[in-house]
């Protein structure tokens, strides 16, 4: 499967990455897919980005997950 992000908005609609000229990949496993999360929620934040969430193929794993330090 593939593991990967679902970005989204203060509301917790999903924001489609290319409407905000980032690039989601999917990884062939949960720490890689944490990674590229840590490398980048600033980046998604500023962008508007809310809160992610994190699924391997359809099965959602966890999240809603804030981005904004509490």
């Amino acid at each position: 499967m593939s593991w990967h992000w679902r970005l989204e908005d203060p509301s917790g609609a999903a924001v489609e990455p290319s409407s905000i000229g980032v690039e989601v990949p999917g990884t062939d496993n949960q720490g890689d897919a944490e990674s590229w999360l840590g490398e980048n929620w600033r980046e998604l934040l500023d962008k508007g980005v809310a809160t992610v969430t994190l699924f391997d193929g359809e099965d959602e794993v966890y999240g809603p997950m804030g981005l904004a330090a509490p």
